[in-house]
């Protein structure tokens, strides 16, 4: 049956500016706390966030996805009934709200003057919004039909409200805003994922949008491909890669970003490189870095005569390489990874991942961003809309270690949606989404999903019990 469900020698060039007050909260090394069923408890009344779950994932060992997967190569997977032991204790809703984990870079661009500086900074937003990603191999849950999330973070300065407005096709749509109005940033995801024997391809379609008010610019762009490697056997792995084309709609930059596939002997793993040109085609500088761990901008003809000199003293070393690859025919081998990004003399560094907690290979490869957006922190109850992602017992359940109950869940709320459906069927009622409406992107003419307004007003009436 089909369900009703369906990732030091660099110059900042940062800190130097004393007229922004935005640090690098990023390159904060994480810190273990003592704490209580995953809560760290509060100090002189301040709430802090939980830096683990409550309890640790359980082993995916027993469990073949074979069996679920081996009819629908070459299909979509959005109607398939994907079994609970291989979700992640997350909506999808909550896992694009990890797009704001550096939003200090959004804030960093507004303190800009030069319009170059500014794409520089948007670019790395963008790098930066798919590195959670890595190592991430857990599916997020479906969000049901008129499902929401919001996030408000005072100490980051902004705050954000998703909302679940179609299911078939399923589609999320998102607005963030700074609390001090100097930016919003927002989109529309219609999660394509295809399964093609070894591997899923994940085509996250849909406009990102990004407007900095005090500049009057809007920049608009799309996220590159996923791929998660050897679903079947074998190590699972992850790869971004295709072009990403940042525009600025308001002077005529471009930033045009080429997420490199793994290649044949994984050279290019992880790798992005791409440039910064303002509308008649001139190159002001080159990015690249590596989406799991640092970006970097340099002047092209520096990075070009950088290049030039690394062929000539690169010697046999492709050969070297391939000598010692290993293919097979069973499994996509993950190749070896460079730990460091080799930085180019004169480089300046746009963005670096923060460090993940060191118990997050046992609760799901999460940040410590991630290990939070899930939290019922005090006083919530109440106050968020009853359609919050985290008021979602299967959820909850699965975070808790308790799978049987997660499971029982899961299908009672996917059943429970299925009736809701038949009901509106049978009365030819049409669904009304709450915070979105259809509408074309007022840049791109795209069809895209446009705020409301009105959430954080906390006035919730005939909001659907979806739950």
């Amino acid at each position: 049956m089909n369900s009703e469900e369906e990732f030091y020698d660099a110059e900042t060039g940062l800190e130097s500016d004393d007229s922004c007050e935005v640090s690098f909260k990023d390159a904060c090394v994480y810190e273990s706390k003592q704490t209580v069923n995953g809560k760290v408890p509060s100090e002189n009344g301040v709430w802090e966030r939980r830096t683990t779950l409550p309890a640790p994932m359980f082993s995916r060992n027993e469990f073949s996805i074979w069996g679920f997967l081996k009819k629908c190569i070459g299909m979509e997977l959005s109607k398939i009934t994907m079994p609970i032991v291989f979700n992640e204790p997350l909506s999808f809703l909550q896992r694009i709200t990890e797009y704001m984990e550096h939003t200090y870079l959004i804030h960093k661009a507004c303190t800009r003057s030069d319009s170059i500086e500014r794409m520089q900074l948007v670019a790395a937003f963008a790098i930066s919004a798919v590195a959670s990603q890595w190592d991430r191999t857990g599916k997020p849950f479906n969000p049901l039909l008129g499902e929401t999330f919001e996030l408000t973070r005072d100490e980051e300065g902004y705050r954000l409200i998703s909302e679940q407005v179609s299911h078939h096709p399923p589609i999320s749509a998102f607005y963030s805003e700074s609390l001090n109005q100097n930016f919003s940033f927002h989109g529309s995801i219609y999660p394509k994922l295809k399964f093609w024997g070894k591997s899923v391809e994940a085509e996250p379609k849909g406009t990102m949008t990004l407007e900095l008010s005090k500049h009057r610019e809007a920049y608009t762009w799309t996220n590159p491909m996923c791929c998660v490697h050897n679903v079947i056997l074998g190590k699972l792995w992850i790869e971004q890669y295709g072009t990403v084309e940042i525009v600025n709609h308001s002077t005529g930059d471009k930033c045009l970003l080429n997420f490199k596939p793994c290649g044949m002997f994984g050279k290019e793993l992880h790798r992005v490189e791409g440039h910064i040109q303002d509308k008649s085609k001139k190159k002001h500088r080159v990015i690249y870095g590596k989406w799991t761990e640092c970006v970097y901008s340099i002047e092209p003809k520096v990075y070009e005569a950088n290049k030039k000199a690394e062929k000539k003293s690169g010697g046999d070393s492709k050969k070297h390489k391939q000598e010692q690859s290993t293919g097979g025919d069973d499994a996509d081998e993950m190749p070896d990874v460079q730990e460091t990004v080799t930085m180019v003399p004169g480089s300046t560094l746009l963005w670096r991942v923060a460090p993940r907690p060191p118990n997050s290979t046992q609760m799901y490869n999460f940040t410590n961003f991630a290990m939070t957006l899930n939290e019922l922190e005090p006083g919530m109850i109440g106050v968020i809309a009853p359609t919050d992602c985290r008021l979602r017992p299967d959820i909850r359940a699965m975070e808790n270690g308790d799978i049987d109950t997660a499971s029982r869940e899961k299908e009672r709320l996917e059943e429970k949606q299925r009736a809701a459906r038949r009901e509106r069927a049978k009365d030819e009622e049409e669904w009304s989404t709450r915070w979105f409406q259809q509408g074309n992107n007022p840049y791109t003419g795209a069809a895209d999903w446009i705020y409301k307004g009105g959430y954080f007003d906390r006035r919730y009436p005939h909001l659907p019990d979806i739950y």
